[in-house]
């Protein structure tokens, strides 16, 4: 007997594939974003990465960034690289352990971050006028319950550009 396709198994519609409704909600997002973001020369990555260094009260681990970016490591490292040499931040040994390494934004990234944050706000602004500031405000919600009670999840491949 052949084996089964994947035809053969009961699948739900693709149009109620959940990772799919969220990737499509993602694409429809950044894709007002993406514009802004190549405009200042950065990637959504690179973008993120700048974002969570500027909403950090100080220096940042790898791993820090890791999770808060839900970029990989080895994506990490390469974009760490970039943005030094781009000399939007710089690294230092981390106060407690030498053996590792903390990141921080330099007055070149911080004036970056100033510079392109109101055009980024300003797309937020259109995005909860056209979505709704209560839906808006519900999507967080949601996103947030399904990352707690689902937990974090693979970071390999979550978001490369």
């Amino acid at each position: 007997m052949p084996a089964a396709t994947n035809t053969d198994q009961h699948l739900r519609n693709f149009s109620r594939s959940l990772p799919m409704a969220l990737l499509r909600a993602r694409e429809s997002v950044m894709g007002r974003f993406r514009p802004m973001l190549r405009a200042h020369g950065l990637t959504e990555q690179k973008w993120r990465l700048l974002r969570a260094m500027a909403a950090s009260d100080g220096k940042l681990r790898p791993i820090e960034l890791s999770q808060m970016t839900c970029i990989s490591m080895p994506s990490l490292s390469r974009l760490l690289k970039s943005l030094q040499a781009l000399d939007l931040i710089k690294d230092s040994p981390h106060a407690r352990d030498q053996r590792s390494t903390e990141f921080a934004l330099t007055a070149s990234g911080r004036a970056l971050v100033r510079k392109v944050a109101p055009h980024s706000e300003k797309i937020y602004a259109e995005i909860e006028r056209l979505v709704g500031a209560e839906e808006t405000e519900h999507i967080y919600q949601l996103c947030e319950r399904i990352s707690q009670r689902l937990g974090a999840g693979d970071m390999d491949e979550a978001g490369e550009d």
